[in-house]
């Protein structure tokens, strides 16, 4: 066993059920652990309490409109890409109760929010989705309001990232910059290779989480093997998105007839929305008991593609599925970076993967962008 705990920005290994020890340090830190898990022919993400709940041996396979499970290599827990869940779930929840109101004896007494979050530790975080997480904080933490039910579930994660070991026909995060190589933003990031993890120590938090395990200073074989790995997850990534444009590109072709041709197969279906890991429309809910006496506030997850979403006093500003895709496209590429200094994409490919029709976002700015030439 190693004599004391490795400083921060050691490379390490560690043999994979040494990663039994890591999640128990965790779990005795007050964390609850939330990661990849088979369920429902589908990789989710999903609270876990150890090696056992990991996916080995299952891997995904994913193309525009198509997604599947299929057996993998038996040694690798993280041989899977990023499904159907984001981390947004857990730091944006979907359904969040802001307040409550009750009357008793004619007087109204307000309760505040539910109870304090979970402490939550991510299991498997892909550098996508670091990426998605800081474009989150943006939008959350840095302008003049705060959101406090994100800062309460944001400031004490524990994030434990890994570098991916291939790429999907539906990936293009090289594009953005965004990955597939984790380079910052996490406590823990591991390369899996067939017999050990390659450990990159991000935090005093996470070095602190190797207490009682044989990690080891990584030799060069080891590194190099892991930088390879990546390399070749690398080369695999064939789509692409040009960026260098954009916002221009699409502020200038707003009339495009190419927003005709992807309204009329777009199903307004808000698929490319809901598993997107940055998108944060919401809509606020009351509701009250028969009696009037009890009522409630309520969150909620929304889309642009909704046609109430974008109803006001006198009309609707957006009453064509052209209009809605235009909207949600323009943001992603253009307006968010206006807004918040960065693109609105890491490059996931989810809505690519997760559109009914296989509308594929890289192909819709590349179509633009040919016949305004």
């Amino acid at each position: 066993m190693a004599p004391s705990l490795p400083r921060v920005g050691a490379r390490l290994t560690l043999a994979k059920s040494s990663l039994e020890q890591v999640f128990a340090n965790l779990r005795a830190a007050g964390f609850t652990l939330i990661g990849p898990r088979l369920r429902d022919a589908a990789l989710v993400l999903e609270e876990v309490t150890g090696l056992n709940d990991l996916p080995r041996g299952w891997r995904d396979q994913q193309a525009p409109g198509q997604y599947r499970v299929v057996p993998g290599q038996d040694s690798f827990y993280f041989d899977h890409l990023v499904g159907p869940h984001s981390w947004k779930q857990f730091l944006h929840p979907a359904r969040l109760k802001l307040f409550g109101a009750a009357k008793n004896n004619g007087t109204w007494s307000f309760q505040s929010a539910t109870a304090p979050p979970p402490r939550y530790a991510f299991i498997g975080v892909r550098a996508c989705d670091l990426a998605a997480i800081a474009r989150q904080d943006r939008v959350f933490l840095a302008g003049e309001f705060r959101d406090p039910h994100y800062a309460a579930r944001r400031e004490s994660l524990f994030l434990l990232a890994v570098n991916c070991g291939r790429a999907a026909p539906t990936c293009f995060c090289r594009s953005l910059q965004t990955g597939p190589r984790v380079t910052g933003g996490f406590d823990l990031a591991l390369t899996e290779l067939a017999d050990v993890f390659v450990l990159e120590v991000g935090s005093e938090a996470g070095a602190e989480m190797l207490r009682e395990t044989a990690w080891q200073p990584a030799t060069a074989l080891h590194a190099s093997r892991a930088e390879e790995a990546v390399r070749q997850t690398e080369s695999q990534i064939e789509r692409e998105l040009r960026t260098d444009d954009l916002p221009k590109l699409l502020y200038d072709n707003l009339e495009h007839p190419r927003w005709d041709e992807v309204a009329r197969r777009c199903l307004a279906c808000g698929n490319c929305t809901l598993v997107c890991p940055t998108c944060f429309c919401t809509t606020v809910e009351d509701a009250s008991n028969l009696a009037g006496t009890r009522v409630e506030r309520t969150r909620l997850w929304d889309s642009c593609f909704t046609l109430d979403f974008s109803h006001v006093h006198g009309g609707n500003s957006r009453p064509t599925l052209r209009a809605r895709y235009r909207q949600w496209l323009t943001h992603k590429l253009a307006s968010w970076k206006d807004q918040f200094g960065a693109l609105g994409c890491v490059g996931c490919g989810r809505c690519i993967t997760w559109c009914p029709v296989g509308i594929e976002l890289t192909e819709e700015v590349k179509a633009i962008r040919e016949k305004a030439a």
